[in-house]
């Protein structure tokens, strides 16, 4: 990680299919994403938007690329955290590669200079995307953790 990139890389038992619905649809996001959900119509040039479980938008953009189930790419902005919030967009790309009997889930959340955001998707990508991996290898996803304070 550095102050504008950070890469997660995990291998989950599933089908290309499988994890492309997991990502994009808002039922399978409540399982995994700590009960936020995405918003989108998944096509290049649409408004995208991540709702916290309260209703409040977390984070909005809007859909660069689309190759499902292969690649994603998001142009992302967090909406809640005003310092962050203003240093604008970040791009988030999720790249799908079959190896063997698993998927390769490839994300890289990027900014074109130093950006606060990464620093919390730094923190917030692993819990995500392993509570994806378990959600599609067990049927359980993790539940949303106790606010801290």
């Amino acid at each position: 990680m550095s102050d504008n990139s950070f890469v997660y890389v995990t291998y989950i038992r599933t089908t290309p299919e499988k994890l492309w619905t997991a990502l994009t649809d808002p039922e399978f996001n409540r399982q995994f994403f700590l009960c936020s959900y995405q918003e989108s119509d998944w096509k290049v040039g649409s408004s995208w938007k991540l709702i916290l479980p309260d209703g409040r938008v977390a984070d909005s953009g809007e859909i660069l690329e689309i190759d499902p189930p292969r690649r994603l790419v998001i142009k992302w902005r967090n909406e809640w955290m005003p310092e962050v919030k203003e240093d604008g967009y970040t791009r988030c790309t999720f790249t799908i590669e079959q190896d063997g009997d698993m998927m390769k889930l490839a994300v890289t959340h990027e900014a074109d200079g130093p950006h606060k955001l990464i620093a919390n998707v730094a923190k917030g990508w692993p819990l995500v995307l392993s509570s994806l991996k378990s959600l599609l290898e067990t049927g359980k996803g993790f539940e949303r953790p106790p606010s801290k304070g």
